[in-house]
């Protein structure tokens, strides 16, 4: 063994090695049920950052440890299209490189284009991923934009619809101008920040409000229906000067409004505002969109048209001010603004022609398999807030004005039936002539003509589904559900349901609640039994890692400094089951130098053994049972405790006390002690001791190949050489 341990010389090989042999490859038993993981798709739109390092460790762990039991264990790899963040990254290389948007290369090029920048990061990618040591079944890679993945994700679509599931309505939606799409509740993000509070002048009114820019989209104003300074107006119509006139207006009474804020008295913007445009449904009021989709005033806002928002408010106030009709502003009200996930724009509320799935039925099931303990979530803790988000669900907005996505499966008979908003984004459709009768046909395939009126040019809808919508079903259609082949159909009915989803907490609700309501309505089961949350990655200090901040910490950098066993180490080492962990380089450095003493104790035992050949001493191969002292015997009975302890914790998903378990018994158990009260009978050529050693140092090996699977490998060969099978496949201690 040479004297220093080379982690460059050994991570690659031993890969290689595992990986030609087919050992990520389960054999199928029938008599044993098997351990499956679907992998959460990485974006294929960038490298691997820290936080898919965290779940590469802990995913594989699982996967190396039911493996040594002999349970035939899937880890299906895959990666995500990622819908809206691809196609911002996207864009804004394209703009960056070539001055162009995709308006400017077509739906097509577009297309194309994107795919072949997100095939060639995924090969990065998945390059990176052996690099962390993920012993994943590549055989299987899955990808969610495959277009085999068509016939399920649009069976599903079509299945809901048929079951009134999936309905076409206009709602008011979360609309990002930058990206130029509807986004989902879960793709807001929220932020506190200070902004003026206007007070505005109608009539004997005065109403506050941040966003003057919205009054000519005002159709009422409401007050809460118990507020005794304003009963006497309730049901009357008000008339007050504006800055396009005279205008007149309801007074409506709704227990929506807030008596505390502001004035008491608030006005009513159903097209911009989503408490407002349910107060609009319930009082049937007029929706006056004054805000287009570009993120402009539009021709009801008068001589305001084609003014961005941020201007307008501006303008807006200072003119009100200029007539009399702005009373007071306060300049230090702090408020929650909501903005796109991916590109951090501001958010405009519209309402829009969309595509939505009513969850409500589809989550009662998937509330009560938690709460009957047929799908388990850890830690525990979590599932308080499953069910308060579960419990209180909306309907999900599920169509996107993407071109990178699946497209829905949606066809109309003619342009009549396409939103304003889809004529606009699409120029080519609105060209069309409306030679159709209108028909709106959902079907897996492309239909040859409309089954109304024969016309055989149809339009398929422009818009793409939400990218959830797809990974949502991901447990079931990357085991071939629906797939109408011999090998996907054995797949699905040994693989499904999965054993764990593991996955981080902050998508319990993106993605983990979604794939258990569609899981259960296209299969019947649960699509796992085990949910496993971990935690952010953070600094030392607890802080997020960010570019800005310089505290990031990239994966493939540290591996080829230290190794992925140190980084794999400290990413499970002294960790809180669910909670942010907090890392260093310190703490990967520490690892390292577990590492070296791991190298050294299996050099020193080599060198024994080589010393003991010399000699003509026999070695032991297997554990001796006779003249043992009492140092043997107390490390044996260590051994014994640690095996159970570790397999206790491993079975109960206690990862980080299985590591800090190993760690203390190999540096201060092993090395500390027993060798270093070993070494004088070793001199003396004592099988015993160098039998008892050996034997100890392999088991602790096994048991800690699921975290460091290099250097454990390296190891073991080295000291073992008449085992020809390597450690991946080694039999898990008997206990």
């Amino acid at each position: 063994m040479d004297k220093v341990y080379k982690h460059q010389n050994v991570e690659k090989k031993w890969y290689s090695l595992w990986e030609k042999n087919g050992y990520f490859t389960p054999q199928e038993n029938s008599k044993v049920r098997p351990f499956t993981i679907i992998m959460p798709p990485p974006n294929a739109n960038g490298s691997l950052h820290i936080g898919h390092a965290m779940f590469l460790t802990l995913e594989d762990l699982m996967t190396r440890y039911h493996r040594m039991q002999g349970i035939p264990s899937l880890w299906l790899p895959g990666a995500d299209h990622a819908g809206i963040l691809t196609q911002v990254v996207f864009e804004r290389k394209l703009e960056k490189e070539e001055g162009k948007s995709r308006y400017d290369l077509g739906r097509e090029e577009f297309f194309r284009r994107c795919m072949e920048f997100t095939l060639s990061n995924k090969k990065t990618m998945e390059n990176q991923m052996r690099a962390v040591g993920a012993s994943c079944d590549w055989e299987r890679e899955r990808f969610t934009l495959d277009p085999k993945f068509n016939i399920p994700i649009y069976t599903t679509f079509v299945n809901l619809f048929n079951d009134n599931l999936i309905y076409r309505a206009e709602r008011m939606i979360n609309w990002c101008p930058r990206c130029a799409t509807a986004l989902s509740d879960l793709e807001v993000i929220y932020r506190e920040q200070k902004d003026p509070l206007y007070y505005l002048k109608y009539g004997p009114f005065v109403l506050a409000t941040v966003r003057p820019e919205t009054k000519f989209g005002d159709t009422a104003v409401a007050v809460h229906p118990n507020d005794k300074r304003y009963k006497k107006f309730i049901g009357q119509e008000i008339e007050f000067e504006t800055l396009l006139g005279r205008a007149k207006m309801k007074v409506i009474a709704d227990t929506a409004v807030d008596m505390k804020f502001g004035t008491g008295a608030v006005k009513v913007t159903p097209a911009h505002d989503p408490l407002d445009f349910e107060m609009g449904q319930r009082h049937h009021l007029e929706i006056r969109q004054v805000i287009g989709y570009d993120g402009r005033l539009n021709e009801k806002a008068g001589k305001y048209k084609g003014m961005k928002v941020k201007e307008a408010r501006k303008v807006v106030a200072e003119d009100l001010q200029k007539l009399g009709l702005l009373e007071k502003i306060d300049e230090n009200y702090i408020h929650s603004v909501s903005i796109c996930e991916r590109c951090k724009t501001i958010v405009e509320p519209m309402v829009s022609l969309q595509w939505f799935v009513k969850t409500k039925p589809l989550a009662q099931k998937a509330i009560a398999a938690v709460k009957k303990g047929d799908i388990k979530i850890i830690p525990k803790r979590f599932e308080k807030n499953y069910f308060i988000w579960m419990e209180n669900i909306r309907d999900w907005c599920i169509s996107r004005q993407l071109w990178w996505g699946h497209r829905l499966p949606v066809w109309y008979c003619g342009t009549s039936s396409l939103s304003p908003l889809q004529l606009s984004m699409n120029p080519d459709l609105k060209k069309m002539k409306n030679n159709g009768c209108g028909e709106i046909i959902v079907d897996v395939k492309t239909p040859s003509s409309c089954p109304k009126c024969g016309n055989k040019e149809l339009i398929q809808d422009p818009d793409t589904l939400d990218t959830w919508f797809s990974s949502g079903q991901w447990p079931y259609t990357t085991l071939g559900w629906k797939q109408n082949d011999e090998k996907s159909s054995r797949d699905f009915n040994y693989f499904y349901p999965t054993s764990v989803m593991e996955t981080g907490y902050e998508i319990l609700f993106f993605w983990v609640a979604r794939m258990i309501m569609l899981g259960f309505y296209s299969t019947g089961k649960i699509p796992f039994t085990t949910v496993y949350l971990h935690g952010l990655v953070r600094d030392a200090f607890g802080e997020k890692m960010s570019k800005s901040k310089g505290n990031v910490i990239n994966p493939i950098d540290i591996i080829g400094k230290y190794g992925a066993d140190s980084l794999r180490m400290s990413l499970v080492y002294g960790t809180s089951t669910g909670s942010d962990v907090k890392l260093s380089e310190g703490k990967i450095q520490a690892m390292r130098n577990f590492s070296n003493k791991l190298w050294n104790i299996g050099r020193f035992i080599r060198m024994n053994m080589d010393f003991f050949l010399q000699k003509n001493v026999e070695i032991p191969k297997n554990v001796p049972v006779k003249n043992l002292n009492s140092d043997d015997k107390r490390i044996l009975l260590d051994l014994e405790s640690l095996q159970k302890k570790v397999t206790r914790n491993l079975d109960s998903y206690q990862f980080a006390k299985a590591a800090e378990s190993l760690y203390e018994f190999i540096w201060h158990e092993l090395a500390d002690k027993y060798i270093e009260s070993s070494k004088t009978r070793l001199r003396e050529n004592d099988r015993i001791a160098l039998g008892i050693l050996r034997h100890t140092y392999l088991e602790s090996l096994k048991l800690l190949h699921p975290f460091m699977p290099f250097i454990t490998e390296e190891i073991r060969s080295k000291i073992q050489e008449e085992e020809k099978n390597p450690l991946i496949i080694s039999k898990w201690p008997n206990i």
